[in-house]
């Protein structure tokens, strides 16, 4: 089963975890993605997160896929991501992923994470706390949809 989920509520590992969880498998795997204070030399005080719902739930779908394709033991897998204010030390993304063995369920965990940051169209904005109202949208190393949005814009 796979449960998707993009929310304003804060996420609440041992909710998700729960949820992961199989009779059948001795394993979840968890990465909790957080908001650190600090990014190339500047103070971050929170970040803020946006989203095309519908697309993203259909991207992370087909995650949920091909985790399974490479993994066919996978049972459970679930995929937050928090919109709107995530202040420092709070969760922003959890993912999940139950399985029969460990081995299988933490080869998939960052798999399912680098496509995550690769193809699903969120959108992240960093405040600063050097400037008053200091802010600036962040773009993961990652991604390739935008690239590939620039490159569509620049030809029209």
């Amino acid at each position: 089963m796979d449960y998707l989920k993009l929310t304003f509520d804060k996420l609440d590992p041992t909710e998700i975890s729960e949820l992961c969880a199989h009779e059948s498998c001795g394993a979840v795997s968890l990465f909790i993605g957080t908001t650190r204070d600090n990014f190339q030399n500047k103070q971050v005080v929170k970040l803020e997160y946006e989203a095309y719902d519908e697309m993203a739930k259909k991207i992370m779908s087909k995650i949920c896929d091909d985790v399974r394709l490479n993994w066919p033991d996978v049972q459970n897998m679930c995929i937050y991501h928090r919109l709107g204010e995530v202040p420092v030390k709070e969760a922003s993304v959890i993912i999940a992923i139950s399985s029969p063995h460990r081995q299988t369920s933490l080869e998939a965990l960052p798999f399912a994470l680098d496509q995550l940051k690769k193809s699903v169209p969120i959108f992240k904005r960093e405040y600063y706390k050097d400037t008053e109202g200091s802010s600036e949208w962040k773009e993961n190393p990652e991604c390739t949809w935008s690239k590939k949005n620039r490159q569509l814009i620049d030809e029209l």
